[in-house]
């Protein structure tokens, strides 16, 4: 290899690791920032945007799934059981002719 490549793999090296630093230090900063209470509720806030965001421009039998899904979850508090309401209920609704 020339000097170059070694120049450039050095440089390639240390972005790596400078990138890996930040991370590691911005995220000590968060878990003492007041907001730190906030990132236990992050996965459950982020799944609920998306979907909210896919529930947009559905139809009523998507809604009405996703309802079932919500009574599931709220109930057992089980994935597992909420996925196969949500997706008994709609394939219900569907065969139906809803």
């Amino acid at each position: 290899m020339t000097e170059s490549h070694w120049l450039l793999t050095g440089i390639l090296a240390a972005a790596a690791f400078a990138i890996r630093l930040t991370g590691l230090l911005a995220g000590n900063a968060i878990r003492r920032s007041r907001l730190a209470p906030l990132l236990d509720d992050l996965p459950g806030l982020i799944v609920v945007a998306l979907v909210a965001a896919s529930l947009a421009g559905q139809p009523v039998l998507t809604w009405l799934a996703a309802a079932a899904a919500l009574a599931a979850a709220w109930k057992t508090n089980n994935v597992v059981a909420t996925m196969l309401v949500g997706a008994a209920v709609f394939a219900g609704l569907s065969m139906t002719g809803f």
